[in-house]
């Protein structure tokens, strides 16, 4: 009997779990034809990172492998947005994020305050990434001696908001589930991209 795809990767989330707990464990897999990484450690640089953000990132696949099945995300409190976000700065996009705002400004690996999915091709939503979002002290842009870090990685901002009513904050995006091609925690991934008719229309002039 075929497993579903949501117990193959949470099986798969407690391999690396596994892996990364043992010294000297080999690279972990990826699936060369979709992007999607299956390991913690299938990324370039991961070397350069201490035990402890390896672990914690361990910890972030096997706490979202569930996620892997959109209903499972909703239901656990992550609200979607209908649009799909694209750079308007160049090439690539975020996807469709998911807030829950009950973890905003955690910084436990387990409790990301964002998740974003693309188009499956198929009518439905894949997980791609992960996101942190702290809200800054001070509220002000101008001064950041309260940046926090995770996975060895400082948080980008502080930034504004970006709808009415998010403060001033900083962000960690992780892009756990599929590969960007410009780094694991670049905000934006030129590998994803929002289908015609999917992303916010521009205000009326």
């Amino acid at each position: 009997m075929a497993r579903s795809p949501a117990l193959a990767l949470t099986a798969a989330a407690s391999l690396t779990l596994a892996a990364l707990a043992a010294p000297g464990a080999p690279p972990a897999a990826a699936d060369p034809g979709s992007g999607r990484v299956l390991g913690g450690r299938a990324l370039g640089g991961d070397r350069a990172l201490g035990d402890r953000a390896l672990g914690d990132r361990a910890l972030v696949y096997a706490a979202t492998a569930r996620f892997q099945v959109h209903a499972n995300a909703v239901a656990a409190g992550y609200k979607p947005d209908q649009y799909c976000v694209v750079d308007k700065a160049g090439s690539g996009a975020l996807g469709y994020p998911h807030f829950n705002h009950k973890y905003d400004n955690s910084v436990d690996p387990a409790k990301p305050a964002a998740l974003f999915y693309e188009d499956d091709g198929r009518g439905g939503k894949r997980l791609v990434a992960v996101q942190w979002l702290v809200y800054d002290r001070d509220q002000k842009v101008a001064t950041d001696d309260d940046r926090p870090t995770m996975f060895a990685t400082a948080f980008k901002g502080p930034k504004p908001g970006n709808f009415s009513g998010q403060p001033v904050h900083y962000a960690l995006h992780m892009w756990l589930w599929k590969k960007n091609p410009g780094g694991l925690f670049e905000t934006f991934n030129k590998a994803v991209t929002c289908l015609p008719g999917t992303t916010r229309p521009k205000p009326a002039a």
